[in-house]
């Protein structure tokens, strides 16, 4: 007896049981209390329908009363145990099949169980990273991937400037789906962002459960292009629910409260980066080396070729296409022509450089870094935000602002 809305997943759960076990080992899934072993709820799901696609049905009952004895908000498990003690006096045949219930809700749930069990399953290789982290800075110990189409959110540990991988969550995302454009639209948005606060439980109502994360959705890029809206957290569930359907919210992020209040540990104001993409593209080291070098390149020329007091060359780093909050490209250069006239000389130090690859669009960057002028009449010293894009073989700096 099987269900047969794991068709997709099923080979592999039934012939990689302990490869599973092993991988949740390898991947922390597996964590220890005083005294108590706790395992994850994707690891037990994955437990229980193995068992199940084994036709051991008493061993999945047990492993799903464990499960909710953890997780008692569980809606999921609760279904899942539900038709295993009917499951004597009718096949299983699909999550939900033998325990009816509404079918929305019934779907929802067979969603997430699909979901989750693909995400566990498939989690990156030890040597593989998102392409979007290019470079970490120094002082930021952490960076949050999402990944729309698997719902789920991995966070990054900065090693020595490296991503290396710390954990993952099932999340839920907008009613229709991801690439927000307007206000209302029930998206969740694509980008690029950054925490911007922290929400305590005390403070909200109790639909955001264990507080919420804001983050700065419109960004830059977002008004540049137009797009509206507001009010994109990351939060937690009501207290009476475990978890919400792949796609149940207004445009925001949402986890667990246990997940979430695991998150918060790894979090810093202003600093964390949460990317949300509709599909993560995983790159070996090599070709992430590669990749970051070339940029690496382009931003040093720009900064030496400032220092030159060359104003054209200084200018041929930006795009025709290039804006700031206030100024096209011809603004931008009458005002650099002028202010460097004055100089007789410039030095620019650029330090805790992060380098972001923007989600949805390929061939652009991110790059924030702070920024040390000094010249014979001006010093100072700000954080700085610029968007690079690859025109043909060259970078090209399509906006440029303070942090």
């Amino acid at each position: 007896m099987k269900y047969a809305v794991l068709a997709a997943t099923r080979r592999a759960l039934s012939c990689a049981a302990a490869v599973l076990l092993q991988a949740s080992l390898a991947h922390g899934a597996i964590r220890h209390a005083p005294g108590i072993e706790i395992v994850e709820p994707d690891a037990q799901l994955s437990d229980i329908f193995a068992a199940i696609d084994r036709d051991q049905l008493d061993e999945a009952l047990k492993l799903t009363d464990h499960l909710i004895a953890q997780q008692p908000n569980f809606r999921l498990a609760y279904l899942i145990r539900g038709d295993l003690l009917l499951a004597h006096t009718a096949a299983l045949t699909n999550i939900g099949s033998v325990s009816g219930g509404p079918p929305e809700r019934l779907q929802e749930l067979r969603e997430e169980a699909v979901l989750r069990l693909r995400a566990y399953r498939d989690r990156p290789a030890a040597n593989m990273v998102p392409r979007y982290l290019l470079e970490l800075p120094p002082d930021q110990k952490t960076a949050v991937v999402i990944d729309t189409r698997r719902s789920r959110l991995y966070v990054y540990q900065n090693v020595n400037g490296r991503p290396r991988f710390l954990a993952d969550y099932y999340i839920t995302q907008g009613k229709l789906g991801a690439d927000k454009a307007k206000e209302g639209d029930q998206r969740t948005p694509i980008g690029v962002y950054h925490v911007t606060g922290v929400l305590p439980k005390s403070e909200l109502p109790d639909f955001y459960g264990a507080g919420a994360l804001p983050i700065n959705y419109p960004n830059e890029w977002d008004r540049l292009n137009g797009r509206t809206g507001h009010g994109i957290w990351l939060h937690g569930t009501p207290s009476d629910t475990y978890a919400r359907a792949p796609k149940a919210s207004d445009g925001c992020v949402v986890l667990s409260n246990r997940d979430l209040r695991a998150l918060f540990h790894s979090i810093q104001i202003g600093v964390t980066p949460v990317i949300i993409s509709e599909d993560i593209e995983w790159l070996k080291f090599d070709d992430w080396n590669a990749e970051r070098a070339s940029l690496q390149h382009a931003i040093e020329a720009w900064r030496s070729d400032w220092e030159s007091r060359d104003v054209a060359l200084y200018l041929s780093h930006y795009s025709k296409r290039f804006a700031s909050d206030s100024e096209a490209l011809k603004q931008w250069s009458e005002r650099k022509r002028q202010v460097n006239a004055a100089k007789e000389w410039i030095k620019i130090d650029v330090r805790n450089i992060s380098m972001l690859r923007y989600p949805g669009n390929d061939d652009m960057v991110v790059v924030t870094f702070e920024q040390n002028y000094r010249s014979n009449n001006m010093s100072n010293t700000v954080k700085k935000t610029q968007y690079w894009a690859r025109e043909g073989k060259a970078w090209k700096i399509l906006y440029e602002g303070v942090a």
